[in-house]
C-alpha cells in the first residue's frame, strides 16, 4: 500500500479529498476463538479470473473469488502507477494470502477457510461502494464466515 506522500500529484490530492463516513454507532461482537473462526478474504487487488473482464476504474462493485479457483488462474486487475505489482506477480497470497489460510486451518489454528472471498478495485471512492459492502456481508452472512483478513493494495 502506498503512503500518501509518496503518491503523485494529482492523485494525492484527489485521494485525500474522499470523505470519511462518519457513523453514529460502533458494532462489536464477539464471537468464537480463532480455532473455531470460518475465515473469508476481501481483497482490493480487482480480482479476477483468467478471462474474465477486469474492474473498471474506479468501480464500486465486487466480485467473488471461489475458493476451488486454480491460483494460476486469478489475476489482478487493479491498475495503478503507486502499486508495485513484483511481489504479487512472485507470490499471489501478497494480495490473495489463500494458502497461508489453508495451512492455518490445516494446522488447526483456524476453524476453516471460507468457499468464497470478495474483490474489490482499490482507490475507489466509499460512497460508491455501499451496495458492495452490503453484498459481501451478507454473502459472508450466508457462509457463516465469522472472521476477515482485509488485504489492502
Amino acid at each position: 500500500m502506498a503512503r500518501l506522500e509518496d503518491i503523485p500529484e494529482p492523485t494525492r490530492t484527489a485521494v485525500d479529498s474522499i470523505p470519511c463516513p462518519a457513523f453514529e454507532t460502533t458494532p462489536f461482537v464477539t464471537g468464537p476463538e480463532l480455532a473455531g473462526r470460518r475465515v473469508a478474504i476481501v481483497s482490493s487487488a480487482a480480482l479476477i479470473r483468467r478471462g474474465d473482464k477486469p474492474f473498471d476504474f474506479g468501480s464500486g462493485e465486487y466480485r467473488l473469488v471461489h475458493g476451488a479457483w486454480d491460483t494460476s488462474d486469478i489475476l489482478m486487475s487493479h491498475v495503478s502507477i503507486n502499486h508495485d505489482r513484483n511481489g504479487y506477480r512472485r507470490d499471489l497470497n501478497v494480495i490473495f494470502p489463500i494458502d497461508r489460510l489453508r495451512e492455518l486451518a490445516a494446522e488447526g489454528v483456524i476453524g476453516s477457510v471460507a468457499e468464497t472471498h470478495f474483490s474489490v478495485m482499490g482507490s475507489t471512492d466509499p460512497a460508491q461502494m455501499v451496495a458492495s459492502a452490503d453484498g459481501i456481508a451478507a454473502a459472508m452472512h450466508a457462509d457463516r464466515v465469522n472472521a476477515v483478513v482485509l488485504c489492502p493494495v
